[in-house]
């Protein structure tokens, strides 16, 4: 299939693009479809859950510490605030559709909170194609009781391959928790190791190698990804991009376009573009 229309300005690839779709009715929803093959996205997160489809090509990301192929036709699965990475393992990249939505929407829909996967990639070829349709009825979607009755479907077909409730949770990451809730209150501030790691109560290097290893990530490349969901946040509400910068902790507009881009694929203009189609 030839490469989808908006291709960001940062992709040095022409077959690289990325479209990002609102809700207007239905906070806490965005629908993504992307072909990428030379763009590499650096470690991010997303507020809600990362819930999709492969339609082709393989897909080469990192998450939770390990590394992870998702092939045509299968189901990608990630839960809220969890650092992944992301590139092509094939030479043609791959071809894929995303719902982003957050935990409170899936509750509110579902009437059953407490979703959590244990895995990221699903090979289930006819929930992948299925998936794949309803999100393809979801971008197309012009009605919002259309809409709500697909994101109803689609949420359904994934609670096949959810837990819930989650188990507890471990000792390292109720440990972490404070320090995690610390990052979100000062992303505009610059912090240093040994403030976090009296939030934690330890050591600064000890703090450094428990953290690393609780979420697979250092705090400062925890500390960007925050950052860079909060001003994907701000931006879909409009607010001006010399502002968000400011607001999460960047130095200008650049920081945040280059930092934007890396992670999301599209400049934060695009972004707010797209949006608003």
């Amino acid at each position: 299939m030839p490469a989808m229309q908006g291709v960001p300005d940062t992709f040095s690839s022409t077959h690289d693009a990325a479209q990002f779709r609102l809700a207007a009715h239905r906070p806490g929803v965005e629908l993504y479809r992307a072909h990428i093959v030379r763009h590499a996205f650096e470690p991010h997160a997303h507020d809600g859950f990362g819930l999709g489809a492969i339609e082709a090509g393989v897909e080469r990301f990192r998450y939770r510490g390990a590394d992870h192929l998702a092939p045509p036709d299968s189901l990608v699965t990630m839960n809220p605030e969890e650092l992944h990475t992301g590139r092509a393992e094939t030479a043609g990249g791959w071809r894929y559709r995303m719902l982003y939505i957050e935990a409170t929407a899936v509750a509110q829909i579902t009437d059953e909170p407490g979703w959590w996967f244990s895995d990221a990639v699903h090979e289930h070829p006819d929930h992948a194609q299925r998936v794949s349709g309803l999100l393809d009825g979801l971008w197309h979607a012009r009605e919002p009781l259309a809409f709500d009755s697909l994101l109803f479907e689609l949420l359904a077909l994934f609670r096949q391959h959810a837990r819930t409730p989650p188990n507890a949770p471990t000792a390292g990451a109720m440990r972490f928790a404070p320090v995690l809730d610390y990052l979100h209150a000062h992303l505009s501030q610059r912090l240093t190791l040994e403030e976090l790691a009296a939030v934690a109560g330890l050591s600064p290097f000890h703090f450094l190698r428990q953290f690393r290893a609780q979420h697979h990530a250092t705090p400062q490349q925890m500390l960007m990804a925050l950052r860079l969901s909060e001003a994907k946040r701000q931006l879909s509400h409009g607010a001006p991009a010399a502002h968000v910068a400011a607001a999460v902790g960047l130095a200008d507009q650049a920081h945040l376009t280059r930092a934007f881009s890396r992670r999301y694929g599209v400049t934060p203009a695009r972004y707010q573009r797209e949006l608003r189609r």
